[in-house]
């Protein structure tokens, strides 16, 4: 076995297999042995996807062997740090020891790892804040316990100029049996199970654009159905961090296939998703896809609705309209305005997805589109479509009116909506 570091508290070697071997050393060497065994054991039950696992613990010779989380990090921005450490606690852990010194990265899913627990306690879970939201919004426990009566509709179109089409959504349920497929249009109550509702545009040489929004969406496939067996506080505490490894992993994948087909290379997705959990609506989004709620006004407005874009574009243009320098007019004929700061894939090197929560009332409706919408119409124009349709558009689920008429507007690039709403 390889010595990876030996102390005055601790041996660590690394096997053949790679697995971890730890040796507890000097003072109290067998309480700090027993509690990383049982912090370890804790963070399995809460399903951490960012420290060892435990394999095995020998008492009489005070050694664990956990899994590889990777090699030690050498430069790592203080904020990030204590964003990680920060992160831990949501699933209930304080490590004592919150420094760069116990923070690793592992490259095969590009993520960073918490390490070396023989000095951390587990937390009172019922005195943590409700909550991790993005800043804008907290939502209540008692809202897990609500369900809503959802109903929806999905609608694409390759445009007028495009004969493939790179957009991708996805439509599906959750619950104790495993997952099912929504049609393009119909109703549930969330009680059933969780609703996860998400828009992928891919994009990349020759057709890869159109497998990296295939991969995306088989990755959240593959991915989400076992959080339904995460409990109500841990559920909402803990969907930031769920969800940033579900979208770390996607971006692993589109850069490992990149890394061995040619025709693959630099291929990439943007990428917005939505999960329902009875009244909560957690989203995480990355790229220029966009995610925007349609909510009743508080005060008096002159359609008695307001339309908010709750997700962030990840652009420079984005930027410039968030900090006030811009318009929605200018932002729409600025000449960089498809240029992606972030994304998934595409050669980027970190993945931090925009993520966090809100609290779905009746009447709220949700929009999740690609950029090919946006192309073609104007915000005001998404609040009339979905809540003002006229006679003809009323014939016409919600989607369909976001998607017939952007590509009608415009048409230059692939169309696609999702449109939620709420009773």
């Amino acid at each position: 076995m390889l010595e990876a570091k030996s102390t005055q508290r601790a041996l660590v070697r690394i096997g053949y297999d790679g697995r971890v071997h730890k040796q507890f050393l000097g003072p109290r060497a067998d309480e700090r042995f027993e509690n990383e065994c049982k912090i370890l054991r804790f963070l399995e039950t809460q399903r951490c996807p960012f420290v060892p696992r435990l394999l095995a613990a020998d008492p009489k010779n005070l050694e664990i062997v956990t899994s590889n989380c990777g090699s030690r990090v050498e430069h790592l921005s203080e904020s990030r740090v204590k964003e990680l450490f920060a992160e831990l606690e949501t699933y209930g852990v304080r490590h004592d020891d919150a420094f760069l010194r116990n923070v690793t990265y592992r490259a095969s899913d590009g993520r960073f790892c918490i390490i070396d627990f023989e000095f951390s306690s587990i937390l009172d879970l019922s005195e943590q804040r409700t909550v991790a939201a993005d800043g804008s919004e907290t939502v209540s426990l008692d809202a897990a316990t609500q369900p809503r009566e959802i109903t929806w509709s999905a609608m694409t179109h390759p445009g007028n100029f495009r004969s493939n089409n790179e957009d991708r959504f996805l439509l599906m349920l959750a619950d104790k049996r495993g997952v099912r497929y929504l049609g393009k249009s119909g109703n549930v109550s969330s009680a059933e199970g969780d609703l996860i509702f998400a828009v992928a545009d891919g994009m990349g040489g020759e057709r890869s654009g159109e497998l990296a929004g295939k991969i995306a969406i088989e990755q959240i496939t593959r991915m989400m159905p076992s959080t339904y067996l995460l409990n109500d506080k841990h559920l909402i505490e803990a969907s930031p961090a769920i969800l940033k490894s579900l979208f770390q992993s996607i971006h692993a994948e589109l850069e490992r296939l990149g890394s061995y087909d040619s025709a693959c290379t630099n291929m990439g997705s943007t990428l917005t998703l939505v999960w329902i959990h009875r009244s909560i609506a957690m989203f995480a989004h990355i790229g220029d896809t966009r995610l925007y709620r349609i909510r009743r006004a508080t005060e008096e407005s002159a359609t008695g609705y307001h339309l908010a874009q709750i997700s962030e574009d990840h652009t420079f243009v984005g930027w410039l309209r968030r900090t006030g320098q811009i318009n929605e007019r200018q932002a729409r004929f600025h000449p960089r305005k498809n240029v992606l700061s972030r994304a998934l894939g595409a050669s980027h090197q970190f993945v931090e997805p925009h993520c966090g929560t809100v609290e779905l009332q009746p009447g709220d409706r949700l929009i999740l589109c690609s950029d090919g919408v946006i192309d073609g119409l104007w915000d005001h124009a998404l609040l009339d479509l979905v809540v003002f349709p006229d006679s003809v558009q009323s014939s016409q689920v919600p989607a369909q009116r976001l998607v017939f008429s952007a590509v009608s507007e415009s048409g230059r690039d692939n169309a696609t909506a999702i449109v939620v709403e709420v009773a």
